[in-house]
């Protein structure tokens, strides 16, 4: 027999029991793929993607169409003034870039302080489904130090 105690003291048997005492209604799962775990070197100087790299025309992720927003968990390990801006393009069927440049899609000062976890959601409000992202720091003030990113693509 399966049991659990009821609210009245009774023992009721789960097998006779329907719905089981702890139902979940109207629960889906949101499919989410994690996309990028990298640590970026943040002693140096000079805007540089996720990944290091200065050169403006690689991305960060590519393949990215089928989410509809990403979320950028990151640790920082230090407290300096730290810059980013999320930039993205759509691409063609062979993946090369619709046109030149980049669209900002946001753009500002990472919060948190030193040794703290935090999060951003790419874009803010509403979907993207981009294509392809490059995600700019740059440390402007303060001691350098390591950032963690996980970045979550959500369907």
């Amino acid at each position: 027999m399966i049991a659990y105690l009821g609210a009245d003291g009774q023992i009721v048997d789960v097998r006779e029991t329907s719905p089981l005492p702890v139902q979940v209604a109207n629960a889906k799962p949101v499919p989410a793929d994690t996309l990028l775990i990298a640590t970026t070197n943040l002693f140096l100087t000079g805007e540089r993607d996720l990944l290091g790299f200065a050169n403006p025309d690689l991305p960060t992720l590519d393949g990215c169409g089928q989410y509809r927003k990403l979320i950028w968990f990151y640790f920082r390990e230090g407290a300096g003034t730290t810059s980013y801006t999320i930039l993205a393009r759509a691409t063609d069927h062979n993946g090369a870039p619709l046109a030149t440049g980049w669209l900002t899609v946001a753009s500002g000062t990472l919060p948190g302080g030193a040794n703290s976890w935090n999060r951003l959601e790419i874009p803010a409000t509403g979907d993207a489904y981009y294509d392809q992202y490059r995600i700019v720091v740059n440390r402007t003030d303060g001691s350098g130090y390591a950032l963690i990113s996980k970045i979550v693509g959500v369907r």
